[in-house]
């Protein structure tokens, strides 16, 4: 596509035809040649047919640009991403047909033999389980035995306590009786006496 605009002289039927220039005599011998309006406009129209293409018309632009792009895309790469996809199209059914079924073979008999070892190791941590269930159960017990035994002492303790604190008071009382009966008999002996 061509940079001149549609009002450019170049293309037909869209350029201003305007009259020659016309003569004019200002003096009487002297004649003097003035320019039609026409020949003046014409560098102006031509000015801003180019203007107008330059600012506004931006089709070449874009159409460079897409021929750069097809250019670039379909022309220089096309090949070589159609045998960079025969590549892979190539390593994928290779791998569909030998090595993904030697790799489904090898993962069977692995996971075969994991899943024996897991059974063993699962077997392994419950024997251990209940080892140690029975051993907390029995670390419980003694635990529980030396508390009560704990609790005995300190009740008997206590008892003790309690015991010579009543036996404490069961002495001074009987000394307070023993007092108030020796008091008695000596105010009896008093009384018999006479």
């Amino acid at each position: 596509m061509s940079g001149a605009s549609p009002a450019s002289p170049g293309r037909s039927g869209s350029a201003l035809q305007l009259p020659l220039p016309l003569s004019l005599s200002l003096s009487g011998d002297r004649k003097r040649e003035v320019p039609a309006a026409g020949t003046l406009l014409q560098p102006i129209i031509k000015d801003v047919g180019e203007i107008y293409s330059r600012l506004l018309d931006h089709r070449p632009v874009i159409q460079g640009e897409i021929r750069y792009f097809v250019k670039e895309f379909e022309e220089k790469r096309g090949l070589r991403e159609l045998r960079v996809l025969e590549n892979l199209k190539k390593t994928i059914f290779e791998t569909n047909e030998n090595i993904l079924p030697k790799c489904e073979q090898s993962m069977h008999d692995s996971l075969n033999e994991v899943f024996q070892r897991l059974q063993a190791a699962n077997d392994m941590i419950h024997k251990v389980q209940e080892k140690e269930h029975e051993q907390r159960k029995a670390d419980k017990l003694i635990a529980a035995e030396e508390k009560r035994v704990a609790q005995r002492e300190t009740f008997l303790k206590e008892q003790q306590n309690k015991r010579e604190e009543v036996d404490e008071e069961h002495r001074k009382a009987t000394e307070r009786l023993r007092e108030q009966y020796s008091e008695m008999e000596k105010e009896l002996a008093k009384y018999v006496s006479f």
